[in-house]
This record gives structure tokens, sequence and C-alpha cells, in this order.
């Protein structure tokens, strides 16, 4: 029985909305489950794997950065991009870490932009390795 409605938004659209028994966030410092009652919060996610129950089956999507909000039975999920994890390997990981190495990085804005990137292309590898 499904018992949350989970909702992940990016700027461009409404990526996913479905009913599910439970749902598992990545936190900017760890991963939270929400399951049917959880009390009312807002958080920061961080760079990791998005994981949904929907009908007895998981449902995995990699999600970067952004902000979880809790409220009756509702998981609302705004990131700047959500990827079906079908969709990610380990060549992306590589080819992401590769890019992020070869991002300048004298200036302080291009220093906090490269470190998103590496930061962006360790999840990666670390969630592709443990698919």
């Amino acid at each position: 029985m499904s018992d949350i409605q989970c909702v992940v938004v990016t700027p461009e659209k409404t990526e996913v909305d479905v009913r599910a028994t439970s749902v598992t966030v990545p936190l900017f410092d760890g991963e939270m489950g929400i399951l049917k009652g959880h009390s009312p919060l807002v958080g920061r996610l961080g760079y990791g794997v998005l994981r949904m129950q929907v009908d007895g089956q998981l449902q995995r999507y990699f999600v970067e950065e952004g902000l979880v909000q809790v409220n009756n039975n509702v998981v609302s999920i705004l990131t700047d991009k959500v990827t079906p994890m079908t969709k990610l390997s380990p060549d992306l990981a590589a080819k992401a870490t590769e890019a992020a190495l070869t991002m300048p990085n004298t200036e302080v804005s291009e220093q906090a932009a490269r470190r998103r990137a590496l930061e962006r292309a360790r999840a990666l590898t670390r969630v592709t390795k443990a698919s």
C-alpha cells in the first residue's frame, strides 16, 4: 500500500510524481529514510541516489543537490538535475572527473565551480561503482 507522495521538480518541469511506501534521500551529510507519518522538515540535498519503493519496485535517481521538504506525507524535492540511474555508467563518471579536473581554478568563483564539479564527479563514481 502506497502511503507517501514523492514529487521531484527541476527548473524545467516535474520529473517524478509517484506514490511510494518509502523514500530515501541523499542529504549533504548522509541519507535519510522517510516513511508514512514522518515529521515535517526541510533539508539540504547532496549529490547522491534518491531511492523510492513504488509498487514493490525500487526506483533510483541521481540527484544533484537541492532541497527536500517533508510535510503531511508529501516529499517534495527541488533539484537542478535528476537522472535515472539506468542512464549512468562508470564511463560517464570518469568523463565527469576528467572534465572537473581540467576546469580553470585561478579565480575564487572558478575554484568554487571546480570544487562542486569534483564533488559531483566523486558522487557519480561512487554510485556507479555500487550499482
